[in-house]
Parts: C-alpha cells; sequence; structure tokens
C-alpha cells in the first residue's frame, strides 16, 4: 500500500512541476493548519437563539429522533423517567462519569442508575454530548470516561442531554468550539457525529433501525 501511495504521489508531483518541498508550498500548508480557515458557511445554518434551536430540533425528528426541551438540568432525570415510562422500556440507565450528570437529582425518580462503560448488555444509556449542529440536527459526542463511547453504540435506546448554548448552528462553527476547548494538540480520541438511530438500508433498500447502534435516540434539549 505505502509503495502505491508513493507512486501515485510522485505521479502528481510530476504533473504539476514541484517536489513537495517548495518553501512557499510548505508555508501556505503551515499557514493553512495554523490558522484551521472554514469553508462557505450555508445560509440556513446562519441564525441564532430560539431560530438555531427550532432548527436543530427540527432537523433531529427529521432524522428520526425524538426531542424534548427542560428548562434545567435538575428536570432531565425526570424527563429521562417519563420516556423510559411511555416508551415501555425498564427503569434503567447506564451513564459515564459526567460531572453534570453525577449533579443531577437522579435519586427524586425510581431509575436505577449505573455508571461505567456498557459491556453490551445495557437496553438504556445515558451521555452528554460536547454539542451539537443545528442544520443537521447532529449530537457530537467526544470519548472518554465522561461519557463512555460504548453508550453511542450497543444500548438499544440512547438518550443524550445537550444544552442549548452548545448548539451551533454549523458544522465549522463547532469544531472551532472543539478546538478553542481542547487545543489543536489534545483533541479528544474520538468525535462521533450522531444524527437519528442507527440505520441501514444496504439490504433490498429496506430501512432497518438499529443496524449497527441504537433503535431510539431521544435527545433532551435543557434551556436554562
Amino acid at each position: 500500500m505505502s509503495v502505491a501511495r508513493d507512486e501515485i504521489l510522485a505521479t502528481l508531483r510530476r504533473s504539476l512541476g514541484v517536489n513537495g518541498v517548495e518553501a512557499p508550498r510548505r508555508a501556505a500548508v503551515e499557514d493553512r493548519l495554523a490558522r484551521s480557515p472554514s469553508g462557505v458557511i450555508p445560509k440556513r445554518s446562519q441564525v441564532t437563539g430560539a431560530e438555531r434551536l427550532a432548527l436543530f430540533k427540527r432537523q433531529a425528528e427529521e432524522g428520526l429522533a425524538t426531542v424534548v426541551l427542560v428548562p434545567d438540568a435538575a428536570s432531565v432525570p425526570a424527563e429521562a423517567a417519563r420516556y423510559l415510562r411511555d416508551s415501555n422500556l425498564p427503569a434503567t440507565l447506564r451513564i459515564g462519569d459526567d460531572p453534570r450528570l453525577a449533579a443531577m437529582p437522579w435519586e427524586t425518580t425510581a431509575l436505577d442508575v449505573s455508571k461505567g462503560p456498557s459491556g453490551g448488555g445495557d437496553l438504556n444509556a445515558l451521555s452528554h454530548a460536547f454539542g451539537a449542529i443545528a442544520e443537521t440536527g447532529t449530537l457530537a459526542m467526544v470519548s472518554g470516561a465522561e461519557n463512555p463511547t460504548t453508550l453511542n453504540f450497543l444500548p438499544d435506546n440512547h438518550l443524550v442531554v445537550v444544552a442549548a448554548g452548545e448548539i451551533t448552528g454549523s458544522s465549522e462553527e463547532l469544531l472551532g468550539t472543539l478546538r478553542a476547548r481542547y487545543g489543536k494538540e489534545k483533541m479528544p480520541r474520538t468525535l462521533n457525529l450522531i444524527t437519528g438511530p442507527s440505520r441501514s438500508a444496504d439490504i433490498e433498500q429496506t430501512l432497518i433501525l438499529g443496524a449497527h447502534g441504537p433503535r431510539k435516540l431521544h435527545v433532551i434539549v435543557v434551556e436554562g
């Protein structure tokens, strides 16, 4: 594979009449990496406030997720319990070590909450998103002990909390926020962008939910 790659790159350099070590070209690359310039931002994502929140909700629901707005973080446990009850699901949740989730009043519900990565035997999980993208109704999930990546894929039902103030209009804005929060040299190991429940139509063009992950995705947006 390496030999083929080298041959392809050598052919491209010959066609361009360059050798890859020209100072102006290397300076241009270094400048672009340093500035991380954004591309063209679609007009529909250039919204703020209530309009941005409405766009995220509409796009997420078109992706077959369900979305509920709650006034503050303290309301999350009651909403999670309501969703599981109304969906006729067991009152169990697997969560990570996120301090924002730990501070919520889970004791006010009858939920059986366990912590840590999923080993594949959990029916329901709840995570806290890093942020979200209104343009596509997408959740941004960073890996780590606070919100284990296994919770994004193994349980059948995934509940995700996201703060309204952390919903950006476009993916470019979200990535800018990620770079600012972590720094270019300390990015999270994994960034999962999730739009709706898992699905596939590979077999006879028939849409199947839960093909590679959760069958249901419920988003709890904290407005306060």
